[in-house]
């Protein structure tokens, strides 16, 4: 018998000792601790007599079979060993700290703290005991009482001043800047000067708006770390918040003659001379940064992103468009160089050498929308209609269900004639556009065009008047829907109503005035047409408005002055293909 109890005590000893390892481990245990049961019933320590060997046995036996649950994190069953156990011996002080450990494990802290309360109460010198404490006090942050818990650990148990650092945080959290600082004194009475002790101070000083203070904690560090450059920029910022500026850029200058091609230094010195009005010398300090490679290309795309919030701004352009060729040649492999670049040089009307510089992004990442997006916008704009096919049918392999890249994909192919191939990819997009009846509309009108060129006047009609129904102001649609059916010679008169409409509220638009003459003129009104041709070229000589011009002429008996305008026409470029067979044999030809 001596001999088994001697085995259990051992083996008892062990598990105590394993209580200290347990609490480094609870934070990794924690997740298995949520099966909480409701129906558990917290022990209320009572005093008890004094308990019998053959007692202290049985809880020992009980509390190793709850350190076998405990270990396996079976914290339900652990806790029902050790309550038995408590049962027999509540004044055990490391069963107590083990009950209070399991309920924090099980996430009720609050039951938890009696029992830590008791074990402290029965062995005040176990570190651990309190630092169970105190946490369970931060777990229902109750933060005086984690702080006491603390400070009764240092007061009662020697050489534990490392859990000062542990006090201060918890001062911190309740905002109690002064008893903080009480403490980074007791840590540094105890280690010394400490870099991070000054570095806190110099945050509560921050944080209690007490600049000056933060200036000579920022001073200390600074005497202490003479060649540590981020402690002279971190002064040269409180000097300029402090509105001094010129100390900040002597600061930034002393960091500078440690560390001459420090971009931030260089940004900083930037900023306070463009405060001070010195524009040259702060475009040659921050045009100093984007050439450094040391500059992360996210901090120089958000610098950049501001000078686009500027925009347009003729004072700021030519610097903002330098910064972005820097970053591309500092960092040529960044996809987001080039973009950020793209974005500038668009605002700023440069859009060839945006649209380059956008293909140069999507070479190097190509999942980024917008860009593809902004690609095919430019070459719509600059009239690069093969591209547009070619890059919008690229962006649709990345993103076939994009209805505006099915939509400029269309378009290109409209452009470049492919009457087909336009229609099938203008359908295709409309109906992903489906609940979207804005870009349905625009689908529509660009889907008219192309069924007209295919002799599919029903689908064509189908389509504008679709767009009409919507818009009933739609200029393309009216436009080119008068015009086309004034070809087809159907319909005039609706033709001649959707032209007028365009006249009167855009009567100086060359292009709509031609259009009416010609409804006109289809209408066999040659003095009305003659009428409204006149205006068209008082403000464009297009070749096909001249042409037309002729062709009235003509009809009116005005042969030679016809062959003029023909003649006139051909000299300025594209025409109809009659027009040299009229200019030939002085005939006109439809």
């Amino acid at each position: 018998m001596t001999r088994f109890r001697n085995i259990v005590l051992a083996t008892c000893c062990l598990a105590l000792v394993a209580t200290g390892e347990s609490q480094a481990q609870s934070k990794k245990k924690k997740k298995k601790g949520k099966e909480k049961s409701e129906t558990e019933q917290v022990a209320i320590p009572v005093p008890q007599p004094e308990p019998s060997e053959q007692e202290k046995l049985l809880s020992e036996a009980l509390f190793l079979e709850g350190m076998k649950y405990f270990m396996l994190e079976d914290y339900k069953q652990a806790l029902s060993q050790f309550q038995k156990a408590y049962a027999v011996t509540p004044s055990n002080a490391a069963l107590n700290y083990k009950l209070a450990e399991t309920y924090m494990l099980m996430e009720n802290p609050k039951a938890g703290l009696t029992f830590a309360q008791a074990a402290i109460a029965g062995d005040n010198q176990n570190p651990y005991y309190y630092l169970l404490l105190a946490q369970l006090h931060a777990e229902q942050k109750q933060y005086t009482e984690a702080a006491q818990a603390y400070n009764d650990l240092m007061r009662n148990i020697p050489d534990q001043e490392q859990y000062l650092f542990s006090l201060a945080e918890l001062y911190l959290a309740q905002s109690k800047y002064d008893d903080a600082l009480k403490t980074y004194d007791r840590i540094e009475k105890k280690y010394g000067a400490l870099e991070q002790l000054s570095m806190n101070r110099q945050q509560i000083y921050l944080r209690q708006k007490n600049i000056g203070k933060a200036l000579a904690e920022g001073e200390k560090l600074i005497a202490s770390n003479p060649t540590e450059i981020r402690y002279l920029l971190a002064q040269a910022e409180l000097y300029n918040a402090s509105q001094k500026p010129d100390i900040a850029i002597e600061t930034l200058n002393r960091a500078l003659r440690i560390e001459p091609n420090n971009p931030f230094a260089h940004l900083m010195l930037s900023d306070l001379q463009r405060q001070k009005g010195n524009l040259p010398e702060s475009e040659k300090q921050v045009k100093i940064a984007f050439a450094s490679t040391d500059l992360d290309i996210d901090t120089k795309v958000r610098i950049l992103v501001d000078f686009i919030r500027q925009l347009p701004n003729p004072a700021i352009e030519g610097i903002a468009l330098e910064l972005a060729d820097l970053t591309i040649a500092s960092h040529p492999e960044e996809a987001k160089a080039y973009a950020v670049a793209g974005d500038l040089q668009t605002i700023t009307g440069k859009k060839d050498k945006a649209r380059v510089n956008y293909i140069k992004a999507v070479k190097l990442d190509d999942s980024h929308f917008k860009i593809w997006q902004q690609i095919v916008l430019l070459d719509a704009e600059l009239g690069e209609s093969g591209e547009l096919v070619k890059h919008s049918e690229q962006a649709l392999e990345l993103f076939p269900n994009q209805a505006v890249f099915w939509f400029y994909n269309g378009t290109g192919h409209l452009i470049e004639k492919n009457f087909d191939r336009a229609a099938k990819s203008l359908e295709h997009g409309k109906r992903l556009s489906a609940s979207e009846p804005e870009l349905v509309a625009q689908f529509n009108a660009q889907l008219g065009d192309a069924y007209n060129s295919i002799k599919e006047y029903k689908k064509s009609d189908e389509a504008y008047e679709a767009v009409l129904s919507h818009d009933p102001d739609n200029e393309h649609v009216l436009n080119n829907y008068s015009y086309f059916l004034s070809l087809r010679g159907e319909q005039l008169p609706k033709a001649k109503a959707m032209a007028g409409r365009l006249v009167e509220q855009h009567p100086a638009n060359p292009t709509y005035l031609d259009t009416y003459a010609w409804v006109l003129y289809k209408m066999e009104d040659y003095e009305g047409a003659l009428k409204y041709l006149e205006q068209a070229i008082a403000v464009s000589e297009d070749a096909t408005i001249v042409e037309h011009y002729g062709d009235v002429l003509f009809k009116m008996g005005k042969r030679d002055e016809a062959v003029r305008q023909w003649e006139k026409a051909k000299l300025k470029g594209e025409a109809s293909a009659f027009l040299d067979r009229k200019i030939k044999e002085k005939k006109l030809y439809e």
